[in-house]
């Protein structure tokens, strides 16, 4: 089995347009992410130095807008479902998880 029928079976497709759909997705996220970054670095990094303060501020605020652009991008091609059980299972990654009270 190669890689595209793994990804393939992983995300429960079926179809091998809707896998290029997926990846032509991902690529125009990717692409305007990098596209808006370019101001916002010349803007906030003088002489093109980021700081360390820069880059946190940076990932907090791009990981939101980089989900956005996603779903944007999902729903413009037609591929919103598949999209938004895929942010639902990385905001669960994120999720941080309670502590049972019984343990001390």
């Amino acid at each position: 089995m190669n890689w595209i029928e793994k990804l393939k079976n992983k995300w429960n497709i079926k179809s091998s347009l809707q896998f290029v759909i997926i990846l032509v997705v991902f690529a125009l996220t990717g692409t305007t992410v990098v596209l808006i970054k370019r101001p916002i670095v010349a803007f906030f990094a003088e002489n093109g130095t980021r700081t360390t303060t820069f880059n946190v501020i940076y990932f907090i605020c791009i990981l939101p807008l980089y989900n956005l652009i996603l779903l944007f991008y999902g729903s413009l091609l037609g591929q919103f479902d598949f999209f938004w059980a895929y942010e639902k299972k990385m905001i669960r990654r994120f999720k941080i998880k309670k502590r049972d009270k019984n343990i001390k």
